[in-house]
């Protein structure tokens, strides 16, 4: 089972924020493209598929690495991120 977490993704070059849930048994690289297809889809043209993306905490400014399942993260419930 895949337990999940709810989230809050800032996006500031569309000036926008989301919540998402998001799994822990998953890499932040995967989540990472999880997010970025479903902004895709919400937005439309505004903000296409990127790669390099980074997740980054937007309180302690700590950007995570893509190769951490986000359960070895301190990404919780309620965490604010920023997606750029």
């Amino acid at each position: 089972m895949d337990y999940k977490v709810l989230v809050t993704v800032f996006v500031p070059e569309i000036d926008q924020k989301f919540e998402f849930y998001i799994p822990v048994n998953r890499y932040v690289e995967q989540v990472i493209t999880i997010i970025n297809q479903a902004i895709n889809n919400i937005v439309f043209d505004q903000y296409p598929i990127k790669d390099n993306l980074q997740l980054c905490n937007r309180r302690t400014g700590e950007i995570y690495n893509n190769g951490l399942y986000v359960r070895n993260t301190n990404i919780k419930n309620g965490t604010q991120l920023v997606l750029f």
